[in-house]
């Protein structure tokens, strides 16, 4: 059994060098956002509790970071815990808050290793204090680090981060700071808190499911979409580099014509 599973791991090391070899590095998306859905529909179907799962879609998320870091990708959002999944049964929201500490506290070092630096968006005041102290430790730890961001999205809502920007900019205009002309696209995207972060140009979304799910609906505007029936656990190197290499089989025109892109 044992040789088995070393003969599968091989095969499947052999796979993802092959399809890593077709990507184009100089066609690479600087910023790719991951929705990272189906822990607890690929627990059920081993018959396991969905805890499992989410402890299980940890693996995936080293291996994608692992693999955008080696191809030189900038940026690695990650669709973490959404303000809608408080709504979940209280043992799983539980159990997902001590897991993200234990995740944070035991990657710090490969992190650093890997000289990738950790950041979060969202409403992180709202978490559970030791989550909370755990994250800010881990971007404290990190912050000097500069070959890759991983991004995570925590108690995060996309139309909250809208209406907080709108309320900043709202705020600024009442006090005088701001001239309504001065408000521009520019202007709105300096509120959010992907400041200084570039938008996607690549959304994956694993598990089958095909919406946003109230993930960086600003952002993603022009972004190329990749859903996959693939649960988030059996996500590997491979599924990411097939990601990558549909992103490079599309044209993407912004609101141009081809012929106006070839020229």
């Amino acid at each position: 059994m044992q040789f088995y599973c070393l003969y599968v791991s091989y095969l499947d090391l052999i796979m993802s060098d092959t399809i890593k070899l077709k990507i184009d590095k100089n066609n690479l998306p600087k910023h790719i956002a991951i929705i990272m859905d189906g822990n607890g529909r690929w627990a059920k179907a081993h018959g396991k509790p969905r805890v499992f799962g989410h402890k299980s879609g940890v693996k995936s998320v080293r291996e994608v970071t692992e693999a955008a870091a080696e191809l030189g990708i900038d940026y690695i959002t990650l669709y973490a815990f959404s303000t809608e999944n408080w709504n979940r049964p209280t043992t799983e929201v539980v159990a997902l808050m001590t897991l993200l500490v234990e995740t944070i506290r035991k990657e710090i070092d490969t992190l650093n290793k890997n000289n990738i630096k950790l950041l979060a968006i969202g409403d992180i005041s709202k978490l559970p204090a030791k989550t909370h102290k755990a994250l800010i430790e881990g971007i404290e730890n990190t912050k000097n680090n500069t070959r890759m961001t991983l991004v995570l999205a925590l108690n995060y809502s996309s139309k909250w981060e809208i209406l907080e920007a709108t309320k900043k900019i709202a705020q600024k205009v009442s006090s005088g700071d701001l001239k309504l002309e001065d408000i521009d696209e520019s202007l709105f995207s300096h509120h959010l808190s992907t400041v200084n972060i570039p938008d996607p140009e690549l959304l994956i979304r694993t598990s089958g499911e095909s919406r946003l799910s109230n993930f960086l609906l600003w952002q993603l505007a022009y972004a190329e979409f990749y859903f996959t029936p693939i649960y988030w656990p059996d996500f590997d190197k491979a599924q990411f580099y097939n990601a990558i290499l549909s992103y490079q089989n599309r044209e993407r025109r912004f609101g141009m014509i081809s012929e106006q892109i070839k020229s």
